[in-house]
């Protein structure tokens, strides 16, 4: 997504914050998963091997500077095929790899999900890669992984394993990894009630078309209602998420101020 922006918090901050999000809902296991940023120096955070993703804490984040590991654990065993994909795209800063069970299900099937099946999904993640299969944490297996990325692929499927998918942000890369899995789980329950039906070429366009955006205006400073109003909104949006009933890319909330203005939660955030 090209409206991500990059977090003012540190590496550690970040990789822990989003491996617990993972980890909360249930898209790892607590010895599965590993997620990487390659910051502005070109020294790469990575979560470390054989550390329970439900307890990660920012002294258990790796610090790798050339040959150099910095951390109190050994990194990630799959650290060689995050060095492979920052090798080959320049423009992928963060990545994350984890086993959710709608994606590995795809996966053990020789399967990708198809993102058509909603504009969002085919926006956010694009079209999804491949990778066969090689003995995990292996040199092989980046070659796979990299030579997917180099295609142009923001999402990888690895045969029998799970998914890899990098982004600009961390908070790209996982918002693409929780919108594949949403679109693969609805595939499957959509598959156990009939034919599923995805969404041709023409109507992906017409729904990536900007359709009549406000005009950007200075707003009057707000009420005290306006502020308590937006507290409730963002409470509920919150309350949602947590619930599972949209996902960091999908759903929109709104809620009347008076009769002349709403409130709405903000366009790709």
């Amino acid at each position: 997504m090209s409206h991500a922006t990059r977090p003012l918090i540190h590496p550690r901050d970040e990789i822990v914050q989003t491996m617990q999000r993972i980890y909360r809902y249930r898209m790892t296991t607590t010895s599965g998963g590993n997620v990487s940023i390659r910051d502005e120096t070109g020294d790469v955070w990575i979560t470390p091997a054989r550390v329970d993703k439900g307890s990660l804490t920012r002294a258990d984040i790796i610090r790798v500077r050339g040959a150099t590991v910095e951390g109190r654990h050994k990194p990630s065993s799959e650290y060689p095929f995050h060095q492979a994909i920052y090798g080959v795209r320049k423009d992928i800063r963060a990545v994350v790899h984890a086993h959710p069970v709608a994606l590995v299900a795809f996966s053990i099937c020789r399967e990708v999900p198809d993102t058509s099946l909603f504009p969002q999904a085919a926006h956010v993640c694009g079209q999804v890669g491949y990778a066969p299969y090689e003995l995990p944490g292996s040199e092989q297996l980046g070659q796979r992984i990299a030579e997917a990325f180099a295609k142009g692929f923001n999402c990888v499927m690895l045969e029998n394993h799970g998914v890899v998918i990098g982004g600009a942000t961390l908070e790209e890369a996982f918002q693409r990894f929780e919108t594949l899995e949403f679109t693969a789980k609805t595939i499957i329950k959509a598959g156990q009630l009939g034919p599923v039906r995805y969404l041709s070429p023409r109507q992906i366009e017409l729904a990536e078309k900007p359709r009549g955006l406000l005009t950007e205006f200075e707003p009057a400073p707000a009420t005290t209602t306006e502020k308590e109003l937006r507290r409730e909104l963002a409470d509920f949006i919150c309350r949602g998420y947590r619930q599972r009933l949209l996902t960091s890319t999908g759903g929109s909330f709104s809620a009347r101020l008076d009769a002349d203005s709403f409130l709405i939660s903000s366009y790709q955030v």
